[in-house]
């Protein structure tokens, strides 16, 4: 098996590196004949984002709450979607009106035209609170 190793990496050590493009590569031999490994993209399995501190989110779900009117037991969290919860444009600036209120921020409104979600707001409120405080 250690033989069978050794062989692998010597040609490998032979091989030399061309960058196709930045979603695939290939490797191609200095001598002809030589197959050759090519490797192809795959879909994100997961993806990294910035998540808003838990009071932040908490307290922009009682706002829709109580903005929207919305039903007892209806679960509101940071996914949810304002048009989800029958939210209509005038609701949105509402939402956003009382969140400025709340934590004394100003949002501007090529900001709140971004905001879908609970999570998007509350995101939102922690970079403005944080660049008020500094």
């Amino acid at each position: 098996m250690n033989d069978l190793c050794s062989v692998i990496l010597r040609r490998c050590l032979l091989l030399e590196l061309q960058a196709v493009n930045t979603s695939s590569l290939s490797f191609s031999a200095a001598r002809k004949g030589n197959a050759y490994l090519r490797l192809q993209p795959v879909q994100k399995r997961f993806a990294v984002c910035y998540a808003a501190k838990k009071d932040t989110v908490d307290k922009v779900c009682e706002i829709v709450k109580k903005q929207l009117a919305v039903p007892e037991g209806t679960e509101v969290c940071g996914a949810s979607k304002f048009s989800d919860l029958g939210a209509d444009s005038l609701d949105t600036v509402e939402i956003v009106m009382g969140l400025e209120e709340e934590f004394q921020i100003s949002v501007e409104e090529s900001s709140a035209q971004s905001i879908a979600t609970v999570e998007d707001a509350a995101e939102l409120i922690d970079k403005l609170v944080a660049e008020k405080s500094s």
